[in-house]
């Protein structure tokens, strides 16, 4: 590891292989914690990559344990992390209202390690049991709509290295990998980056693997629709900007999607929400997420549309209901 420290504090770069090599001895525990903390923080100086972001997406995907749901039609709804802004769980709860409007979700989460509460963080506090048994996850997504995949479990890698992103508490290029190593490799992805560089390189790294896909980012940093203000879209078509009246009914203020101060707070905001009990601001920024994610699928003839299925999903209960289900067959 001295040599590669060196290498790289020399402002060099490592190839794909090299990427894979180094994450994959990390995983096995040839390093200390204090050397692959160095590692890492070479990325916290400089950008990843798109050579090094590859390596380290293949490392984790060879070592990953292997799951097939018999599902060729998923999305899985996801944002890198690490932006900041402790806002509730939209994507997740998006992800609920997908599933209700019947487009299978595999959802593909960890602990928050630089939020209050991560995608895992509020599904273990609603009452979700992780697993990685093949026929229970294919029978949630089957009966459901939607199951989770607690990245822990799927990825032995990232075991060595769990403590030491805690410790750090900042956004890492694990945050960068975690939308692109979903172990059940669905077809269609929703994805929100927090910086515009982050949506140039995931674009190209996207491309390249053939998805179906949306990369979308808030100007002023959320990596999902927030509401706030503009929003910039990145699809394999193409990008462009949309308005938060395009998206919703208003501007929102950034005050109202805080989302709580302790794992406790964030669930309580998430029943609320799901069961019809969230306030305008909520509801309206996580049916834009939902809505967005619909599109992808390229079942709507516009986004409108797929906001009118998404709404009719959280009013009807329809979203909940996939919740409940989920719930009941732990």
């Amino acid at each position: 590891m001295k040599k590669l420290l060196q290498y790289l504090f020399e402002h060099k770069t490592l190839t794909s292989e090299q990427a894979k090599e180094v994450l994959v001895q990390i995983s096995q525990g040839a390093y200390n914690e204090h050397e692959v903390t160095s590692f890492v923080t070479v990325f916290l100086m400089r950008s990843i990559t798109i050579e090094e972001l590859m390596g380290f997406r293949d490392a984790l995907l060879s070592l990953a344990v292997k799951v097939n749901l018999g599902v060729d039609n998923a999305i899985d709804i996801v944002g890198t992390g690490g932006d900041g802004k402790d806002t509730f769980n939209i994507s997740t709860l998006a992800c609920f209202i997908v599933a209700g409007a019947g487009q299978p979700v595999i959802k593909h989460g960890n602990y928050g390690a630089s939020s209050v509460s991560g995608s895992s963080n509020v599904m273990e506090q609603l009452g979700y049991t992780f697993k990685n048994e093949e026929v229970l996850l294919a029978r949630e997504v089957k009966e459901a709509g939607i199951c989770f995949l607690h990245a822990p479990l799927f990825h032995p890698a990232l075991k060595s290295v769990g403590a030491m992103r805690r410790n750090i508490g900042v956004r890492t290029f694990f945050n960068m990998l975690g939308p692109i190593v979903n172990p059940a490799q669905p077809k269609y992805q929703l994805i929100g980056v927090y910086n515009l560089e982050m949506a140039r390189i995931y674009n190209y790294v996207l491309q390249s693997l053939n998805k179906e896909f949306t990369l979308i980012h808030s100007i002023d940093g959320y990596d999902e629709i927030s509401l706030t203000t503009d929003t910039k879209v990145v699809t394999n078509n193409g990008e462009f900007i949309m308005t938060p009246l395009q998206l919703g009914k208003r501007i929102l203020m950034q005050s109202e999607l805080h989302g709580g101060d302790t794992v406790e707070a964030a669930a309580t905001i998430f029943k609320n929400i799901i069961e019809g009990k969230g306030t305008d601001a909520q509801n309206e920024v996580v049916l834009a997420n939902a809505a967005m994610a619909l599109q992808v699928t390229g079942a709507y003839n516009n986004y409108e549309a797929a906001l009118e299925v998404a709404t009719k999903s959280l009013v009807s209960g329809a979203a909940n209901n996939s919740l409940k289900k989920l719930i009941s067959l732990q």
